[in-house]
Parts: structure tokens; sequence; C-alpha cells
């Protein structure tokens, strides 16, 4: 509990900084990446969760290139947030 509540506060750390870069949580199978991240993802009023896997549509996306505010209206558009 004590690795969730550093990483966590990491996570939210991150949030307030001034600038900061995308956020990518890596590591390795079944140590709660996801757990972690939609804990931190309660703190904003919304959210929006894409798994390839399950949604590899949303794939098309990134493929383009990595233009922030493209990536994010295509986004929004996708999942009508």
């Amino acid at each position: 509990m004590i690795l969730k509540r550093d990483k966590l506060n990491q996570l939210i750390q991150w949030r307030t900084a001034e600038i900061r870069k995308p956020l990518i949580v890596r590591g390795a199978r079944q140590v709660g990446k996801t757990s972690l991240v939609r804990e931190f993802a309660k703190s904003f009023s919304s959210f929006v969760e894409i798994n390839f896997e399950k949604q590899p549509q949303f794939s098309g996306i990134f493929k383009l290139d990595l233009d922030p505010k493209r990536i994010l209206s295509e986004l929004s558009l996708a999942t009508g947030k």
C-alpha cells in the first residue's frame, strides 16, 4: 500500500507541475498500473480510458503524428467526451 501511495503522489506531482511531459505508465504485467491510473483519474472531472487490445480502432489516431491538439480533438470526437 505504501508503494501505491508513493506512486499516486508522483502522479499528483506530475499533475500540478507547471510544465509537464505526456504521462506514460510502464511496468511488468499485473503490478497495478491500471488500478493506479484509475485511482488517479478520480481526481479529474472526467477521463477517457483507452485499451488498444479491446479497442483497436483507436490506434489509428496515433499513427499520423503525435500532435497533442490533434490527438485530443480526435479522441474527443471518437469518445464523445
